[in-house]
């Protein structure tokens, strides 16, 4: 099981993170996210690789700035 954090920026409420959740639950290899608006941290799951930028690039889809922690 692979597990990558990041700190993203711009995140307030819980929309904020249902955003988040839908755009990188569609990153191949993801299998479990959390996402908290009130520490502003991402933690995504899964087996094999997780592809560091497209999670990024998903997060910036959905409106937000963040980086690996």
């Amino acid at each position: 099981m692979t597990t990558n954090e990041y700190q993203v920026t711009g995140m307030t409420c819980g929309h904020c993170e249902m955003s988040i959740r839908e755009e990188v639950s569609e990153v191949a290899g993801v299998e479990d996210i959390q996402v908290s608006a009130q520490t502003g941290k991402l933690v995504v799951s899964g087996q094999g690789e997780i592809d560091d930028a497209q999670v990024l690039a998903a997060v910036e889809e959905a409106g937000y700035s963040a980086v690996r922690v």
